[in-house]
């Protein structure tokens, strides 16, 4: 099958409102397929999704070491966080720490999704900056690796020895050679991968502890991080940290924008990715939240999973309306 299948519906009253089709694979630790759905070989971009990926380089060269970065830090490069001050005071003391400053960022300003960070702004007469992108830890360490490298301050750059590195880690644990690359909202370069690939290098992070290489070992600290600090991958309210929580330690999920998610589960050595074709995030976190529920990992009635599956819909007066919930079938 080699069309995106029903994964997500949107019910109200009695009507089927929306229904939103994707592709899903799930990898052993072998890098073989133990199950998908539509097309594993569609090619996509990963976007956030791979920060994991994107942050291996961070610590395999040794500048993570070099520079006294703890786990905080490894959460951080791996994040998509919401711009709160718990994520933006710990960016600013990276940066102060590698004697940089906001304008040593190429991630360009955002406004905070988290909302406190967002009014604090407004009433303070004050912008966005390029601290509250929410991609600015990941920035932070691509500055870390470019001063370690002794590189150039355009890390960005295609042909900069961060993009390289960052290039050869998603080759080397997708297992295959990137097709193409595009920009992300952050201005770094997106290596285009296929979904199996994606799941693939899922499952190389959730194995790294059968494996004694630099790697593994760099893969085994950014997932403890993601697990550890799960308010600092993303914040409050959003699926990566809510689920993270509910599931205890049991596995490492990453968002990523255009409706991407994946999941590093450590205790079953699997990957998962998943991605909604039309680009819908509703239907991307209630995808993941099945998948899980459907791998043992996450409980169905958790509180947390109720947010994003079998997620009911209210209205501004607090009526229930409609529901949100893994289509029929999915995921079996």
């Amino acid at each position: 099958m080699t069309q995106p299948v029903a994964m997500t519906e949107l019910w109200r009253g009695p009507l089927l409102e929306s229904l939103h089709l994707g592709h899903a694979v799930i990898c052993d630790d072998s890098g073989q397929i133990v199950q998908s759905w539509g097309d594993p070989d569609v090619t996509i971009y990963p976007r956030s999704s791979a920060k994991m990926i994107q942050g291996l380089p961070l610590i395999t060269s040794g500048a993570a070491a070099k520079y006294g970065l703890n786990s905080e830090h490894l959460a951080l490069a791996c994040a998509s966080h919401s711009g709160a001050h718990i994520h933006t005071d710990r960016v600013s003391a990276w940066l102060d720490h590698l004697g940089l400053t906001e304008h040593d960022l190429r991630c360009g300003p955002q406004e905070p999704q988290d909302m406190a960070a967002r009014d604090g702004l407004i009433l303070a007469d004050d912008t966005p900056c390029q601290i509250h992108n929410n991609c600015s830890g990941k920035h932070c360490g691509f500055l870390t690796v470019a001063q370690h490298m002794g590189a150039g301050p355009e890390y960005l750059e295609i042909d900069h020895d961060v993009q390289q590195a960052c290039l050869s880690a998603l080759e080397e644990t997708t297992g295959e050679t990137s097709p193409a690359y595009g920009i992300d909202g952050c201005s770094a370069p997106n290596f285009a991968t296929s979904l199996v690939g994606l799941a693939r290098s899922m499952a190389w992070f959730a194995s790294a502890a059968d494996r004694s290489d630099r790697a593994s070992d760099a893969a085994q600290q950014l997932t403890a991080a993601m697990i550890k600090h799960p308010e600092l991958v993303a914040g409050e309210n959003r699926a990566c940290t809510e689920l993270m929580r509910a599931m205890e330690g049991r596995a490492a999920i990453k968002t990523g924008a255009e409706a991407v998610f994946v999941a590093i589960i450590p205790e079953k050595r699997m990957g998962v990715a998943l991605k909604i074709a039309d680009g819908t995030t509703r239907a991307s976190e209630c995808a993941i939240a099945a998948l899980l529920v459907h791998l043992g990992v996450l409980e169905a009635e958790h509180p947390a999973t109720r947010k994003f599956m079998n997620a009911i819909q209210y209205s501004r007066r607090g009526i229930e309306c409609g529901v949100i919930r893994p289509a029929p079938g999915f995921p079996g």
